[in-house]
């Protein structure tokens, strides 16, 4: 049961804005990040943190912790990550059955204890076996499957098999993080090869990697050619970054509400578990918050002060952060909910 892979392009919205992604990221990524930034909205799909299916895993259990179609009007694709085609292609098939829109083969990851079990950046590799990854997964499902990838294992000299072997097991389209696996998140990534890659395949080339503001986004679309734009660490600097890269297409202005903002607090916090210890409650919002803080020269300056602060619980983190936070935004005079508890949009 295979889909349709003729013609398949990518949309652009009415002003001629191309797809905007929300990339896949381990650590700050989870359901708690994609339902808060969902509230602000702006991007066309999101995509979960991956799942590793590892040998022998129980595929029907596995996929009923891992994949739950979110509530919100914005598709959320499935990550998968493993090395044996027949478990990723069941382990498809599996999502797929529980609601999934697309699912992407993880072929990007550059944690040791992942590419260690041969999954992740590791596929790049073995472009054969990453072919015969892909293709088990292609064929055994009706939705699309994609490939987020890196240029290389420890250099790009198999960039091009990768790719064409990419391409030849019927994926749709394929997003490149221009890094290698030894290169970790350290360097610049390279957009030209990006640029390369739209020169080589024939399926839609998404690119990815050190989009931080509007004008990185152009850039990279101008230099690149590449047909969509996913977004990662920008977003977490800036949740507002999708709709600015769109009110640029629209010829519009869009100034970040105030409200909205605090809509992104609270949804955040809605979704954390009670079942998780409140030290890493508030560790997990400090985290939030450091990023975002690094995307404001007047913020920046207070962010060791929210990250050293010690706090008995959330609320109470929460109402210290807060006015520092919009001070530092000057994003209006809105008063500021008290953070009293968990459930603040009720």
């Amino acid at each position: 049961m295979t889909h349709s892979k003729i013609n398949f392009t990518l949309p652009k919205n009415i002003h001629g804005c191309p797809f905007l992604l929300l990339a896949p990221m381990e650590g700050v990524g989870d359901r708690c990040f994609r339902k808060a930034i969902a509230s602000i909205g702006g991007f066309d799909e999101a995509v979960t943190d991956f799942l590793r299916v590892p040998r022998n895993a129980h595929v029907k259990s596995l996929a009923r912790e891992y994949y739950a179609e979110e509530i919100s009007p914005i598709p959320i694709a499935a990550q998968l990550m493993g090395s044996e085609p027949d478990l990723m292609a069941a382990m498809a098939q599996e999502i797929e059955s529980r609601g999934a829109p697309r699912i992407d083969l993880n072929c990007g990851c550059p944690s040791n204890t992942v590419t260690g079990r041969g999954a992740g950046s590791s596929l790049l590799r073995e472009p054969s076996l990453l072919h015969q990854v892909a293709k088990a997964m292609v064929s055994s499902v009706s939705i699309p499957v994609t490939i987020k990838m890196r240029s290389g294992y420890e250099d790009t000299s198999l960039f091009k098999e990768n790719l064409l072997a990419a391409q030849e097991s019927g994926v749709q389209y394929i997003t490149l993080h221009p890094r290698t696996k030894a290169d970790g998140y350290g360097p610049p990534a390279r957009w030209d090869l990006i640029a390369e890659v739209k020169s080589i395949l024939t399926i839609p080339v998404v690119g990815n990697g050190d989009i931080l503001n509007v004008e990185d986004a152009i850039r990279m679309l101008q230099t690149t050619q590449c047909d969509a734009l996913m977004i990662g660490r920008g977003s977490v600097i800036n949740p507002f970054i999708f709709h600015q890269i769109k009110a640029h297409f629209a010829k519009e202005s869009y100034q970040p509400k105030w409200e909205k903002l605090l809509s992104y607090f609270a949804t955040y916090l809605s979704e954390m578990s009670d079942k998780i210890p409140v030290k890493v409650q508030i560790n997990k919002m400090k985290q939030l918050m450091s990023f975002l803080f690094k995307g404001n020269a007047k913020l920046l300056e207070n962010r060791m002060t929210i990250l050293t602060s010690s706090h008995a619980d959330l609320p109470a983190f929460m109402n210290f952060a807060i006015p520092i936070l919009q001070e530092g935004w000057n994003l209006g005079t809105c008063t500021n909910p008290q953070w009293t508890g968990i459930h603040l949009l009720e």
